[in-house]
């Protein structure tokens, strides 16, 4: 779906589903079926009718990796896409494992592998991006997890950062379009606040290379939105892409701890943070040792759903997030990623409902 910015930009707009993964092709395009149905269910509620829907592939490594060498594949699922009505101007390279389950020997960016996958990924969305696009986007991790992350890790990143580089521009000239990558910032990684960011980003291309926020991360910095997106601007870091999401917040964790158990995922880490700069690795940890709160747990809570009395969601800070990208007089990202109830709310946030195929602007 295409939102149009009072600029007359159009910002794209991909409607949030669970990520699962696909081992092969006739899986993805299940995976597309049932998404589809959903979400235009949704937007049938709302009295919306769209043309196309936006959505944003996770292709597991195996995957990407063969259909980065088969270009009928690629033909074959874009025209599953086209059929269906949907359109892809965003891939998601942040999970890694091919079931899901993301352990701690992953690799980060300082290996060679995570180059690899996101380089196919790349090579893949420039054959799914719709006709009109000149460029699409890749989300994946903010470099690497903090723990652990020496100066070894940090040279070999800096080295595989710079072949990343070369190899966007590369795909952007035998294709004559283009990708970029947003890394996004989340608790317990390299990237985790503003501050991270603008400190990496001060040696790394910036042409092809941006954060990729989810503001339900950013909420879990504790830093004020709006700060935090003044300080990316003055820094050069474009926003690549913006994952509208909250997290779980407790103001007072002991009296909760009750209803914070039954959010124990222990497949799932959750992690918590804390406005000091506190932060435990998982919410099953931090009910042990019970730090001082408040705290907010990196957990999204349905844009349209309170969570059980006494927990919060952190819902004002993700609407002062997308307002103040959107009141800006060009919009602060070309792509949103948001729950399919909450298309209609964006209205209120600087975005006009969708643009409909006969009308739509080349960005």
């Amino acid at each position: 779906m295409r939102l149009r910015h009072h600029s007359g930009r159009v910002v794209h707009l991909s409607h949030g589903t669970d990520l699962r993964p696909a081992r092969d092709l006739p899986a993805v395009v299940e995976q597309l079926d049932a998404y589809a149905g959903q979400v235009r269910a949704h937007l049938s509620e709302a009295r919306l009718d769209v043309d196309s829907i936006g959505v944003s592939l996770w292709l597991p490594p195996t995957l990407a990796a063969a259909l980065a060498i088969d270009g009928r594949a690629r033909t074959r699922l874009r025209a599953e896409l086209d059929a269906r009505g949907l359109e892809v101007v965003t891939l998601s390279g942040v999970p890694y494992a091919e079931g899901g389950d993301e352990g701690s020997d992953l690799p980060d960016w300082s290996s060679p592998a995570r180059l690899e996958y996101t380089l196919d990924l790349a090579r893949i969305l420039v054959d799914l991006l719709p006709d009109d696009a000149v460029r699409g986007a890749l989300t994946t991790i903010g470099l690497g997890k903090r723990d652990g992350w020496d100066q070894a890790k940090e040279k070999a990143c800096s080295r595989v950062l710079g072949r990343l580089s070369g190899g966007l521009a590369e795909v952007a000239w035998q294709t004559g379009r283009a990708v970029r990558v947003g890394f996004q910032p989340a608790p317990g990684y390299v990237l985790d606040g503003s501050a991270s960011a603008a400190a990496a980003f001060s040696r790394l291309d910036k042409d092809r290379l941006g954060v990729s926020l989810d503001l339900a991360n950013l909420a879990c910095t504790w830093e004020d939105p709006v700060a935090y997106l003044e300080r990316l601007k003055g820094a050069g870091i474009p926003v690549i892409r913006v994952q509208v999401a909250a997290a779980l917040q407790a103001t007072q964790p002991a009296a909760a701890a009750g209803v914070l158990r039954s959010y124990v995922d222990e497949a799932h880490p959750q992690p918590v943070t804390t406005p000091d700069d506190g932060y435990v690795e998982d919410l099953g940890d931090a009910l042990r040792d019970l730090p001082p709160g408040p705290w907010r747990i990196r957990h999204r809570v349905p844009l349209h759903t309170d969570p059980p009395a006494p927990l919060t969601a952190t819902t004002e800070i993700w609407r002062t997030a997308v307002r103040h990208l959107m009141n800006a007089v060009l919009p602060g990202t070309e792509y949103l990623d948001i729950e399919s109830q909450g298309v209609v709310e964006l209205a209120e946030l600087g975005l006009s409902p969708p643009v409909l195929a006969d009308s739509r602007v080349r960005t």
